[in-house]
């Protein structure tokens, strides 16, 4: 038996909100109101199961306050369906581009950085910055105090692959965080996950250029915040960060390769696993937390 939620007068929106319902494992359906169907179309988004119905009003009240919120249309792309709000343009331009890095300053500031080692690194300026930023012994360290370099080998990048698929992962899914829980749950794991990444790395490498370290990518982060959005998702699903099970399967297959040893690059394993974990147990904590 259906379960009437909410009407709407414009259809995209009763779908973008059915589709993010079940999305948080609410199954809901769209119907038309056969009363209006020749004056003005009425669409009803109905819950399947009366269970459902406490939480799906707070989601839908949420979607009232802000139906422009990314997730909705997050939850459309990641089902496959193509859905937004009337209202939306999907026209790039350069505004477009502006709005966006303004929702989400810390995830621009990092593609930045990590941009303009690259770029200056193309200008023949890798050996000075990666003598600033790569990875040192911990016995090193204890005795310059250049702690700095915890986080150093985080915005380095070695080839054009490396760092479009880091950046296009980072984008997609800090930005999804920093607009969901903010810039400061963002800064926290992304000092927490890089350092922990770098660090781990560090115990099973070997220094090759004097008492440097030879590693870098934001690889690690980028496996952080996938294991931060993967569990809130399941741990916290009214939230609204969720992965697709095939992304996370395609980053654990990845993961699983590097260890095979049959890439074309080396990847920085302990990192990647590091990272992983570090994403999950402070998705956790934050669970924990917000119980509390």
């Amino acid at each position: 038996m259906a379960h009437p939620l909410i009407a709407f007068n414009q259809q995209n929106a009763a779908y973008l909100l059915a589709n993010y319902l079940t999305s948080q494992h609410i199954p809901a359906d769209v119907v038309i109101n056969s009363e209006e169907r020749n004056t003005n179309n009425e669409f009803i988004v109905v819950l399947q199961h009366a269970e459902h119905v406490d939480n799906a009003k707070i989601i839908a009240e949420d979607f009232l306050a802000n139906p422009t919120n990314p997730k909705y249309q997050q939850a459309a792309w990641d089902s496959g369906k193509k859905v937004k709000l009337s209202s939306t343009s999907s026209t790039f331009s350069f505004n477009t581009v502006i709005s966006n890095a303004i929702k989400a300053p810390f995830t621009s500031v990092v593609f930045l950085l990590c941009a303009l080692v690259y770029g200056l690194s193309l200008l023949g300026l890798f050996s000075p910055i990666a003598q600033q930023l790569l990875m040192q012994p911990f016995s090193t360290l204890a005795q310059n105090h250049e702690w700095w370099r915890l986080l150093g080998p985080a915005f380095i990048h070695f080839s054009v692959l490396h760092i479009v698929f880091n950046l296009l992962w980072w984008c997609m899914l800090g930005a999804k965080i920093e607009r969901t829980l903010g810039v400061s749950m963002l800064l926290l794991v992304f000092i927490v996950s890089a350092v922990v990444s770098n660090a781990a790395q560090a115990l099973f490498s070997t220094p090759v250029q004097g008492d440097l370290f030879l590693f870098g990518g934001l690889s690690g982060v980028v496996y952080a915040v996938m294991g931060f959005v993967w569990w809130l998702g399941w741990l916290r699903p009214t939230w609204g960060l969720s992965l697709p099970n095939s992304i996370v399967g395609f980053m654990l297959v990845w993961l699983v390769l590097g260890y095979a040893d049959i890439l074309w690059v080396n990847m920085a394993n302990a990192a990647h696993t590091a990272g992983l974990v570090c994403g999950c147990i402070l998705a956790g904590v934050v669970n924990l937390a917000a119980k509390r």
